[in-house]
């Protein structure tokens, strides 16, 4: 593994630490000023500053969400990351015309992140989830 790699693999587990701590700033300081971050699967896209507001909703959405990588690949400025996601269904979930009110159960859901990095810090973060899994638990599909 080269140097490169190795300061990319310190890059992603302290940004993934951000994530799981719930801490924007530090999220933030670790994005291009032009950063995107697009869920593909919720169709939510945002840009810059409105990319870190994004977040911060999903952390107010699940207030207890926590990722596991379950594998990491790291290339020349590139991470791939499959991760399982838990959080409580603690707040109303709406997703089109589906609704669904606060049931208190623990949901679990599989995704994968792709970040590309432009001088150490995440230019875009392309996530695709399972969320057909945390429909089929809250049982509204």
């Amino acid at each position: 593994m080269s140097a490169a790699d190795d300061q990319l693999h310190e890059t992603i587990d302290a940004y993934n630490d951000a994530w799981n701590a719930h801490d924007v700033l530090r999220i933030g300081s670790m994005h291009a000023p032009d950063m995107v971050f697009e869920n593909h699967t919720a169709g939510e896209r945002a840009e810059g500053d409105q990319a870190l507001l994004h977040i911060a909703q999903i952390f107010e959405s699940w207030p207890d969400i926590e990722f596991k990588t379950r594998r990491l690949y790291v290339r020349e400025n590139l991470v791939v990351q499959e991760w399982t996601a838990t959080a409580t269904h603690a707040n109303r979930m709406q997703r089109g015309e589906l609704v669904a009110e606060p049931t208190g159960r623990r949901l679990s859901w599989n995704g994968m992140d792709i970040i590309p990095f432009e001088d150490g810090l995440v230019k875009r973060k392309d996530v695709y989830s399972d969320s057909v899994s945390i429909l089929r638990q809250l049982e509204l599909i």
